[in-house]
């Protein structure tokens, strides 16, 4: 199967650190609740949703990326209070593609360093000791410990995820 190069970017990146990852290929996948059906050894709320969203704020405007769980949902006036704005939206399918490359929504890893993105990672994320996540395409997965991804990437841990 080919993939988008992104994946050997991030392969690389985790072999050059020495981190420990197991990869999965499979049908592509778009959601969390699809991808969970099909990465054995992994619960819902072990897969990451790396968001990508378009922040206003006075006149400019600005993307970052939110990290939660799988299983959950961020709350919107987090965000909103988060990153003192009064509007934002998910990126566009365009505009994901512009910013990552040819990465389409539902494949878009958790590493917006890798982007120039500012990440802020929901704390609720840290009750995993793995995480898993599409590593840049819909048909490929990567399984790895959180600590090495929150060493890799660096985000701001927050309170975004709403309330179960």
């Amino acid at each position: 199967m080919k993939f988008h190069p992104l994946v050997e970017k991030i392969t690389s990146l985790l072999k050059d650190n020495g981190f420990w990852f197991e990869t999965f290929e499979h049908e592509p996948v778009r959601t969390s609740e699809e991808a969970s059906k099909i990465r054995i050894g992994y619960k819902l709320e072990q897969g990451t949703k790396a968001l990508i969203v378009k922040c206003y704020k006075n006149h400019d405007s600005f993307f970052v990326m939110l990290i939660v769980r799988g299983s959950d949902k961020f709350n919107e006036k987090k965000v909103k209070d988060l990153l003192n704005i009064k509007e934002f939206r998910f990126a566009t399918e365009n505009e994901v593609s512009e910013i990552t490359n040819g990465v389409l929504p539902g494949g878009v890893p958790p590493f917006g360093n890798l982007f120039g993105l500012k990440v802020f990672l929901d704390k609720k994320v840290l009750d995993n000791e793995k995480v898993v996540f599409n590593a840049g395409d819909r048909k490929f997965s990567i399984g790895m410990y959180l600590p090495d991804l929150v060493k890799l990437v660096s985000p701001e841990i927050v309170e975004i995820a709403a309330s179960s």
